[in-house]
């Protein structure tokens, strides 16, 4: 037997040498869920481990994660329904909690990169990503929405714009709207490859964003297809997009594969919260090593093409690096 592999895995060492994939703490995005209020941290009974936090007490976490290396956090709003209108005001009024902690966040912590969710659903009393009339999700009338949500994002602060609505043309009409009103600068992480999942209750729950009516088909993609999220990735890039994402990314890695092979810009996957859910069930159970799992599931993520990953795992997984 001349050629034999095993001699590259004999020792620590060497496996280490010869190891294709690395995954480190800058890999990792954050996602964090935002209340308004003082002295909140209420855990999510779907999703252990991960909090609804207000301002004051989100500040000294993000503090420890900064020295644990994550840089960069994904920031979603737990909105109050009083607040919830079909149109979506909210979003952008001047008193929002959400706009006011970006700024307070940027203030405090200069160096965090902060990304920001643009899209109707936390903001809607329909619970859908785009204005709904007579039972249809409207596509067009919602880009001017998603418009003001954006530019109010870039001007309390914002460093990556994150449009997850999926609706047709959200990425060039933002795009616009940030470049005409002084924000060049700001980037556009678009949800490129968004299916409609069964993944997503326990981040539903966090922000308690689920339609009231119907489902989000007629916009997210079909786990069916594949091709099709090609022509979505194209329309993103020609649109103006610094980074296409595809969601969830577990079951969906052989997409993740496809865009980086077929595209010259980073792509990004969600390890979504009914993925990170899944892990906590079995590792309480001890069904499963939680460390061990975590660390398999992000490494075949970025063995699949992802340039980072928004993961609930961030701050266990930049841990364990510590380790």
């Amino acid at each position: 037997m001349n050629i034999r592999p095993r001699r590259n895995r004999k020792s620590a060492p060497i496996r280490s040498m010869v190891e294709e994939t690395k995954i480190g703490v800058e890999h990792l995005i954050y996602p964090i869920f935002l209340k308004d209020g003082i002295k909140i941290k209420e855990e999510i009974s779907s999703l252990p481990k991960n909090f609804r936090w207000s301002i004051d007490l989100l500040i000294p976490e993000i503090e420890q994660c900064l020295k644990l290396g994550i840089s960069t956090f994904d920031i979603f709003p737990a909105v109050e329904e009083h607040l919830k209108d079909k149109t979506a005001s909210y979003s952008y009024a001047s008193d929002n909690f959400y706009l006011n902690a970006i700024w307070k966040l940027k203030e405090t912590f200069p160096e965090m990169i902060i990304m920001t969710d643009v899209a109707l659903d936390p903001y809607s009393s329909d619970g859908h990503d785009g204005l709904v009339e007579n039972g249809k999700i409207l596509n067009d009338q919602t880009l001017p929405i998603l418009n003001k949500m954006a530019l109010a994002q870039a001007q309390a602060g914002a460093d990556i714009i994150g449009p997850s609505d999926m609706m047709d043309g959200r990425v060039g009409s933002i795009r616009e709207t940030l470049d005409i009103n002084g924000f060049s600068d700001v980037s556009i992480m678009s949800y490129t490859a968004k299916y409609a999942s069964a993944f997503y209750g326990p981040f539903r729950d966090a922000l308690n964003s689920a339609p009231k009516s119907g489902d989000k088909k007629s916009y997210q993609m079909n786990p069916a297809n594949k091709r099709e999220a090609l022509l979505e990735a194209e329309l993103d890039v020609m649109e103006g997009a610094d980074f296409i994402m595809v969601k969830p990314a577990l079951c969906y890695l052989d997409i993740i594969h496809l865009l980086k092979e077929n595209f010259n810009i980073p792509v990004t996957a969600y390890n979504v919260s009914g993925e990170c859910a899944m892990v906590y069930a079995a590792a309480e159970k001890g069904w499963l090593n939680y460390d061990l799992a975590i660390s398999e599931m992000l490494l075949s993520m970025r063995r699949a093409g992802a340039d980072a990953i928004l993961t609930y795992f961030a701050k266990d997984f930049a841990q364990l690096l510590k380790k």
